[in-house]
């Protein structure tokens, strides 16, 4: 039987798929954060401690995934007559966006790790890795720059994992788990599947511990590299730092037994143990300490949370639900002509009206406008579908709030998101709120440069 702890008010289907993952692996302890919503197999803001597998799919393909805070020597008076040039500056010196790679080169130990390691395939994506060392990627990734509600020192928080790097780790052994080479593409589950268990004492579950340690290192650095970067473009040294992976899985003692602990988007909450958990673009961040003995009863409750705490707000709307579709099209190429068709069959209707003189791969003349089927067509990308977040309108109020605001689009509204003070009041009784950190400055990817991995 297992032992379950929920907190807040999750979406039912999260919690189907905590019991699922639970019950596939025959887990003893189970939890949910207030924070959670729908991931691909096991929850985001999902907990689960199995004796004797490890699990790919808990982790995510985000290995690593994590927050760091750094307080800075600064003040907010330091900074704000200069802070749009400075978030002008992180926005050009930081790659942001799906495989970008290191506008300036990043060296650190973990590169030789990985082209070290013993197994080939994770060594030979070591050049990979060191070009993309330090780079941001897209979603709710970002660099934010904060001033402390009390004492008005600037801070620095950033969100991201192991890039492509850990993503092809995660895929590879999602692909060996079922018997194929690890260059070879899985057969990808729905989101509700079930969990990819792999045994723990295995020569596959041992071989995929330690490149998920590796990958861990690698978002550890990366995470440090940016932080350096800000402080160096700010001229600032480093007070304290809050440094913490919220995608992982480790080995640790619960209820006297040990086991293998999955926090997938769960940041680890043991008594006197700090985390940086970031908002939205728009609301105040902060920094949570773990509740300390002699209160029995807080023990009591983090150990049934294994303890763990919330790693942000949470969704309440999906990616398209808050921004909208976009897709490939194929528009007319005569100017204000509101004509347009799917690329895709654009593309089909084309290779089979082909002729001499529009060949397959060629727009040439071939039109499905019929204002104008003497004018070709192109390809360009269009919103299809309108989503519930006004961007303009958002924009503005987070401008009026006096924070600087580069990338980022719609799906990363405040609106499409929890309220991470709500979130945090769920869990109350383990964690206490150490530092509270308003945003003065964002950097995330454009739009257009949404990661297609939900994890």
């Amino acid at each position: 039987m297992t032992q379950y702890e929920i907190r807040g008010e999750p979406d039912e289907r999260a919690v189907q798929q905590l019991r699922t993952c639970a019950e596939s692996g025959c887990a003893p302890y189970a939890a949910l954060c207030a924070d959670a919503h729908v991931g691909y197999s096991q929850p985001i803001g999902g907990v689960v401690a199995y004796r004797d597998y490890v699990s790919p799919s808990g982790v995510g393909y985000d290995i690593g995934c994590g927050n760091k805070a750094v307080e800075t020597s600064l003040h907010y008076a330091d900074v704000r007559l200069d802070l749009p040039g400075i978030m002008d500056e992180i926005f050009r010196r930081v790659s942001f966006g799906v495989g970008r790679k290191n506008n300036e080169q990043t060296d650190d130990p973990v590169l030789d790790a990985i082209a070290r390691h013993g197994d080939a395939p994770v060594a030979d994506m070591a050049s990979k890795a060191a070009s993309q060392l330090g780079t941001v990627g897209s979603g709710n990734h970002y660099v934010d720059l904060f001033r402390h509600a009390e004492n008005d020192r600037v801070w620095i928080g950033v969100h991201f994992g192991s890039r492509g790097f850990g993503h092809s780790v995660a895929s590879g052994f999602l692909a060996r788990a079922q018997g194929k080479r690890f260059d070879e593409r899985a057969k990808e589950g729905e989101m509700m599947s079930p969990p990819v268990l792999l045994r723990a004492d295995s020569e596959l579950g041992q071989s995929y511990v330690e490149a998920m340690k590796l990958a861990g290192d690698f978002a550890h650095a990366g995470r440090n590299a940016v932080c350096d970067k800000v402080l160096e473009i700010l001229g600032a040294a480093s007070l304290r730092e809050v440094h913490n992976h919220h995608n992982y899985a480790w080995q640790e003692a619960h209820h006297g037994e040990k086991v293998w602990v999955h926090r997938k988007g769960a940041t680890p909450a043991f008594p006197g143990q700090e985390g940086f958990v970031g908002a939205t673009m728009g609301e105040p961040s902060y920094v949570v300490r773990g509740v300390r003995p002699p209160m029995t009863y807080c023990y009591e409750s983090q150990e049934d949370l294994l303890f763990s705490t919330v790693h942000g707000a949470g969704r309440v709307m999906s990616r398209t639900e808050a921004a909208g579709k976009l897709q490939n099209v194929a528009e007319c190429n005569v100017r204000d002509c509101d004509q347009w068709v799917p690329w895709k069959q654009f593309r089909l209707k084309r290779e089979f009206f082909s002729n001499e003189g529009d060949r397959p791969g060629e727009l040439g003349h071939f039109t499905m406008c019929t204002k104008h089927p003497a004018v070709g067509m192109r390809k360009t990308r269009r919103r299809v579908r309108h989503g519930k977040v006004n961007w303009p309108e958002t924009q503005l109020t987070i401008r009026a709030e006096g924070i600087e605001l580069r990338g980022a689009g719609a799906d990363e509204a405040p609106m499409a998101y929890k309220r991470l003070d709500e979130v945090l009041a769920f869990h109350a009784d383990t964690i206490i709120v150490t530092d509270k950190l308003i945003p003065i400055g964002v950097a995330m990817a454009s739009p257009d440069q949404f990661d297609p991995w939900k994890d």
